[in-house]
């Protein structure tokens, strides 16, 4: 995996950070880490979309993100666990893995998205 794909990666985690935030946010320190989170997560994905096609780019990132927010949503927010969602997530990671494995690895720097 190139570092292009980690930025990618590492902006997705941020994502789950940063949408959890939003629901669980009770002061300003924690909004602060929040809207941290946010930019860094939107600047992170932003520079990799530079790099490597845009398009894929951002599907990656939203779809490892809403992997990302319902399993930890699950595991520590008490949301009900259910079978339908666990599937319904491995059907969206099948599709982001078949989009990276299609995706031209070749990076094009500065390329115009």
């Amino acid at each position: 995996m190139n570092r292009t794909w980690l930025r990618v990666l590492v902006a997705a985690f941020l994502e789950v950070i940063w949408v959890i935030g939003l629901a669980h946010s009770y002061d300003f320190r924690t909004w602060t880490g929040t809207v941290i989170a946010l930019i860094i997560s939107n600047y992170l994905m932003i520079t990799a979309g530079q790099i490597l096609p845009a398009g894929t780019v951002y599907a990656v990132f939203v779809d490892l993100g809403t992997a990302g927010t319902v399993i930890a949503e699950i595991l520590f927010f008490e949301e009900p666990f259910q079978w339908t969602k666990i599937l319904l997530i491995a059907i969206l990671l099948t599709g982001v893995t078949g989009l990276k494995l299609v995706t031209d690895n070749e990076a094009r720097e500065g390329a115009e998205s």
